[in-house]
């Protein structure tokens, strides 16, 4: 599918509709498929990578079934059964990271069907943290399916490399309860998005987990012997999924409100209007919603995003339209994404007549005067839905493989659409 976003005239004023938190929604599933009884997930995302996710737990044997803005689970105390055929993972990472220590309680071996691209992404810490748990993890010739030799986590001590990807952490720290011993996990290297491994163990104890973790998320020790309990989980807004409203009152002016957020969420992604505020818009928050907007002009920045990176292309996307530099620093590891998302965003961008550096451990964006083109997706929801933020001031930008928001934000070009007019072809 084709999007064309016609640019606006003026400052917007509005708010969009930003869905459930995905990565929330997706700890918490996993969760409540640990749990025993019946959990309710109010205000689940819808995404995608969150329907793979419960096809993946109903085919190992849990009901996860959608009712309205709600996802009910009904969990099996961590009993699982290897399903027959290969689940799909597509190129879903978190789906595929979560779902691939959860395997290794199952009984049999279960099998995991990968696009090409989710096939190239990173997996041998995680699969190496998991061998040391007594695990056997094995990829086919193609490197297109992948085998788990289930039966149980026999506990012990692990370490994990933890400068690929969280997700990898997260995976093994939801495991981890049902291991049948105490599992100790030292984390190698650095960690980057550490805000997600918080929101993890934040997760975790409102299902009744306990993790003890050090300060600097270094080891983490998982007790034997607890037990995941049901409960009704509200998910918060989406964070990343809010990036972009803010982003387009950032770009085009005005202001744009997102209900259910507020500055003390799991998300670290919430951080993300302060760097707008450091770039010269105003933030507000009342009532469990909260409003960016900008009346002057935007400058600059040199800032660190090592604990937001989902929103480094709203950023990126942003700078376009600053009066100076922008450097993002820290980020190496979005190369490891849907696609590589530095070299990906820099060559989009080009097409419009950025001036776009790629750094190794991120980027560098000097504001030019910019023209309209056709720009790929490259698969990437992120990609897509940063471009019809700049479609909202340059004329002529044509998002092609613009279907791929459905993989976070199924709505996306719907609640564009309510603030510019926007064209979807194909």
């Amino acid at each position: 599918m084709q999007a064309r976003v016609h640019p606006v005239s003026g400052p917007i004023h509005g708010r969009m509709r930003v869905p459930g938190s995905k990565s929330i929604t997706n700890r918490a599933l996993v969760c409540a498929a640990m749990a025993q009884g019946t959990s309710e997930l109010v205000n689940a995302s819808e995404s995608d990578d969150t329907t793979l996710l419960s096809n993946g737990l109903n085919l190992l044997g849990v009901l996860a079934r959608r009712a309205g803005d709600r996802l009910v689970v009904e969990g099996q105390g961590g009993m699982l059964s290897s399903p027959k055929f290969p689940i799909p993972i597509g190129n879903a990472g978190t789906t595929f990271r979560f779902l691939l220590s959860l395997s290794g309680l199952a009984k049999g071996t279960t099998r995991f069907s990968l696009s090409p691209r989710m096939a190239e992404r990173p997996l041998d810490d995680l699969v190496g943290a998991l061998d040391q748990l007594g695990v056997r993890v094995e990829r086919d010739v193609s490197g297109l399916v992948v085998s788990v030799h289930g039966g149980g986590i026999r506990g012990g001590k692990t370490t994990l490399r933890g400068d690929r990807s969280s997700q990898f952490l997260s995976s093994l720290l939801m495991a981890a309860p049902r291991a049948d011993g105490a599992v100790s996990i030292t984390v190698e290297g650095t960690l980057p998005s550490a805000p997600y491994v918080r929101m993890t163990i934040d997760v975790l104890r409102a299902f009744g987990i306990t993790v003890a973790a050090t300060d600097d998320l270094r080891t983490f020790d998982v007790p034997a012997s607890q037990r995941f309990r049901p409960v009704v989980y509200p998910v918060e807004s989406d964070a990343s999924g809010a990036s972009y409203p803010f982003g387009a009152a950032a770009i085009a002016g005005g202001e744009m409100c997102v209900e259910g957020l507020h500055t003390q969420s799991l998300q670290g992604d919430t951080a993300f209007v302060r760097v707008l505020e450091r770039m010269g818009c105003t933030v507000r928050e009342n009532g469990g919603a909260m409003a960016v907007s900008r009346t002057g002009e935007l400058q600059g920045i040199d800032v660190d995003m090592n604990g937001m990176p989902d929103v480094v292309p709203t950023l990126a996307a942003v700078a376009l339209f600053a009066g100076g530099p922008t450097r993002i620093r820290n980020v190496a590891h979005l190369r490891f994404k849907e696609s590589n998302r530095l070299e990906t965003l820099a060559e989009e961008l080009r097409k419009l007549g950025a001036h776009i550096d790629v750094h190794d451990d991120g980027l560098s964006i000097v504001p030019k005067a910019l023209r309209g083109a056709s720009l790929s997706s490259h698969d990437d929801h992120r990609l897509a839905m940063v471009f019809g933020l700049i479609g909202l001031k340059i004329p002529g930008v044509v998002i092609d493989g613009a279907e791929c928001v459905t993989k976070s934000y199924p709505a996306f070009w719907d609640e564009l659409g309510t603030l510019a007019g926007v064209t979807r072809t194909g």
